[in-house]
C-alpha cells in the first residue's frame, strides 16, 4: 500500500499514485495561473453539454483563523418570541437557545403576518426561520394550512423531519409530496388535509392535475432555494402553483441569490414583502480549499483511494457529474474495502433516504453524490467534500462546499483537477 507525503502548510495534499508521477495539489501560481491541461486549455466538452466552471483560483483558498471574530449577538432568544408556550418547549428539547442570524430576522416579520423575502447561506437555520412562526400560525388559527415548495425530495424530507420535532405533540403534521415515490400513499395523505404539504414543483404539479390537491384552503406558500428551482426549470411550475393561491396569501421565500426571474416572481406574488439578507460571503471562512492535480497517465481513482484511507478523512462527501458516474464510483470504492454509498436521480425514495441515514449516522465513510440530489443537504460532521468531477457553474461549487465546515466547524473541500 502506498504511502502518503504531505507538504508543509494546511491541506496540501501531495498523494502518491500507483501509476504515473506524484500529483500537485495546493495553490501556488502555477496551478492558479494554468488551465486545466498541458496547454493552458479547458477539458473537451461534449456538444451541447455547458463547460464546467474552470476558475481554479476559485478552488484554493485557505481558511484562516485570527484571535479576533466577528460574534452574531442576536437580537432575540427564542424564549422571547410571543409564540405558543408548548411550541417553546419543543424548540428548547430540540437544544434551540439562540437563533441564527437569519431566524433572528425573520422570525418577527413572519409572526406579524409579513411577506417576507430572506436572502442567506446555505445551512444557516432558514428551515426554522419559516417552521417556528407557521408552526405557531396554525396554532394560533386552526383550519390554516401551508404549502412548502422546494427543489428536492431530500429536502422536503429534512424539512418535514424538523416539522416534526417542531410541533412534537401539537396534533400538526406535514405531508410530503415528491417525484420518486408511489403516488397513492401521497394522495391518501393529502385527503386527511394535513396542514403542512411541502412538495417538489413536478409532483405537486402531478397532484394538482389530478385534483388530489386543491390548493384552496392553503393562506400561507414558502418557496424555499427558489433560486435552484428556477436553476432545475421550475419557474413555469411554481409560477402556475402560486397563482392558483388565494388572495390575500402570506407568502415566503427563501434563496441563497437573487436572480431578475426571481424578482419577478416576488413582484407578482408578494406583497411589500420585508427583505431580508444575512448573506455575508460566497463560501464559508470555516472551509479550507485546495486543488489535487492528476497528472497524466495517473488513475483518478487510485488518487482518491489514496485520500479516502488517510486519517482525518472520517466522513467524505463526493460530487460527480453523471448519475450512472457517481453509481459507478461508489461501487468501485465499496470493492475497495471503503464503506460508500450513493443518491442520485436513479435511486429509489427508499434507496436515498437509506443511504442518508447510514451517512448520517457514520456507518459508511463515503457518500457519493450528484449534484441535484444533494441539494440542501444538512448533515453534521462532514470531514471532506471532494469535486471528484468539476462542477459546472461557481454556484454549483459553493453549494457543493457549503455541505463541510457548517455550525461553525472547520472543513476541507478538495477538487482534482485532471493534466
Amino acid at each position: 500500500m502506498p504511502t502518503h507525503r504531505f507538504n508543509k502548510g494546511p491541506n496540501r495534499f501531495s498523494p502518491k499514485t500507483r501509476s504515473g508521477p506524484r500529483p500537485h495539489a495546493g495553490g501556488s501560481p502555477h496551478f492558479r495561473k494554468q488551465g486545466f491541461n498541458s496547454r493552458g486549455g479547458r477539458p473537451a466538452q461534449k456538444r451541447g453539454q455547458p463547460a464546467p466552471f474552470s476558475d481554479i483560483s476559485k478552488f484554493i483558498n485557505k481558511a484562516v483563523t485570527t484571535e479576533v471574530t466577528e460574534v452574531f449577538n442576536p437580537e432575540h432568544k427564542f424564549t422571547d418570541f410571543q409564540i405558543d408556550a408548548r411550541l417553546k418547549t419543543n424548540i428548547v428539547s430540540k437544544g434551540y437557545t439562540l437563533p441564527t442570524p437569519i431566524q433572528d430576522k425573520a422570525i418577527p416579520h413572519v409572526l406579524r403576518g409579513e411577506d417576507v423575502v430572506g436572502i442567506a447561506n446555505t445551512g444557516t437555520g432558514k428551515t426554522a426561520a419559516f417552521l417556528v412562526p407557521l408552526v405557531n400560525k396554525i396554532l394560533a388559527t386552526p383550519g390554516n394550512r401551508v404549502l412548502v415548495m422546494v427543489p428536492t425530495r431530500e429536502l422536503a424530507l429534512q424539512i418535514n423531519d424538523e416539522l416534526k420535532g417542531f410541533a412534537k405533540g401539537l396534533g400538526i403534521y406535514g405531508t410530503v409530496c415528491v417525484g420518486g415515490a408511489n403516488i397513492n400513499p401521497q394522495m391518501s395523505e393529502l385527503r386527511r388535509k394535513p396542514a403542512f404539504v411541502i412538495g417538489t414543483p413536478g409532483r405537486l404539479k402531478d397532484l394538482l392535475e389530478r385534483r388530489a390537491l386543491n390548493l384552496g384552503d392553503f393562506r400561507t406558500a414558502v418557496l424555499d432555494e427558489a433560486d435552484r428551482m428556477l436553476d432545475m426549470g421550475f419557474i413555469n411550475d411554481m409560477r402556475n402553483i402560486l397563482s392558483l393561491l388565494p388572495n390575500p396569501r402570506h407568502t415566503l421565500f427563501f434563496s441563497a441569490t437573487l436572480s431578475p426571474e426571481i424578482e419577478k416572481l416576488i413582484g407578482e406574488f408578494l406583497r411589500t414583502p420585508t427583505r431580508i439578507s444575512v448573506k455575508t460571503q460566497e463560501t464559508s471562512s470555516t472551509i479550507d480549499q485546495d486543488i489535487v492535480r492528476i497528472p497524466r497517465g495517473a488513475d483518478k481513482l487510485d488518487v482518491l483511494h489514496d485520500l479516502l484511507i488517510t486519517p482525518g478523512f472520517d466522513k467524505v462527501l463526493i460530487f460527480g457529474r453523471t448519475k450512472h458516474g457517481i453509481e459507478r464510483l461508489s461501487k468501485q470504492l465499496v470493492v475497495r474495502g471503503i464503506k460508500s454509498e450513493s443518491i442520485h436521480g436513479n435511486k429509489s425514495q427508499g434507496q436515498r433516504v437509506r443511504a442518508l441515514d447510514l451517512f448520517k449516522k457514520d456507518r459508511v465513510q463515503v457518500l457519493c453524490a450528484t449534484d441535484v440530489a444533494a441539494r440542501g443537504l444538512d448533515i453534521n460532521g462532514v470531514s471532506h467534500v471532494i469535486n471528484y468531477d468539476l462542477p459546472n457553474t461557481h454556484d454549483d461549487y459553493v453549494h457543493r462546499i457549503g455541505r463541510t465546515g457548517r455550525a461553525g466547524k472547520r472543513g476541507k473541500a478538495l477538487t482534482f483537477i485532471s493534466s
